[in-house]
């Protein structure tokens, strides 16, 4: 069974729980949060990436990926000329199965999915909080600043989602971990990653800088 939503192509990938502020000036974006502001709540519209394109003009996101998140409208701050800033927090999944792009802002026909624990996620689990833990450290310790100390919770499919939105990865990685189908797989994907990162981070103060300057620095 599908629903219709409204969807916005973004260059960034939203996951379930993560808090995504937006500034909205296109016409068709007001216009999609003015049509969001007639409903009852609660209000929300699809975030799905980029693949091929660009964020803002028309026509400009040629190819998307099938798999978006919903951001539920919490805060809507209208400007007097007509933009929006708007905070929005990621909530269900879902996969696009038809697009519609006659109208003044795309739509497509979506189904939502699940969300599984999967087969025995608590060993998973365990190693993939060690290995943040890791990686938190080094990344402070690599220069990248004060990395907030959140609690990382039980529910397998939370952290899960607490983990993806932290790492600081590309957007196809990014896009891998929010298509996983259950929280397991996701852990076990977050897991490999975490150890690349961590074994990079490790390295990175007994590199030269100018090795990452002239492109010959590879992880492996």
């Amino acid at each position: 069974m599908t629903e219709r939503l409204a969807l916005f192509p973004l260059g960034t990938v939203l996951f379930p729980g993560l808090v995504l502020p937006l500034h909205l000036f296109e016409d068709r974006y007001r216009r999609l949060i003015g049509d969001l502001l007639e409903r009852p709540e609660p209000r929300g519209f699809g975030v799905v990436g980029i693949q091929l394109g660009h964020e803002v003009g028309e026509g400009a996101a040629h190819r998307l990926a099938e798999v978006g998140c919903v951001a539920e409208l919490r805060e809507v701050s209208p400007h007097p000329d007509g933009r929006f800033d708007v905070v929005t927090v990621g909530a269900r999944r879902f996969r696009v199965k038809e697009l519609d792009r006659s109208r003044p802002y795309l739509q497509g026909e979506v189904e939502f999915l699940p969300e599984e624990a999967g087969a025995d996620p608590g060993p998973m689990a365990a190693r993939v909080r060690r290995l943040f833990r890791v990686y938190r450290h080094r990344l402070g310790a690599a220069g990248a600043g004060a990395f907030e100390d959140v609690a990382a919770p039980d529910d397998p499919v939370a952290l899960s989602y607490l983990i993806a939105a932290s790492l600081v990865l590309d957007g196809h990685d990014k896009q891998r971990l929010l298509e996983c189908e259950d929280a397991a797989l996701r852990l076990a994907a977050e897991r490999d990653l975490l150890a690349r990162e961590n074994r990079i981070l490790t390295m990175l103060p007994m590199i030269p800088a100018g090795q990452f300057l002239d492109g010959s620095f590879a992880p492996n």
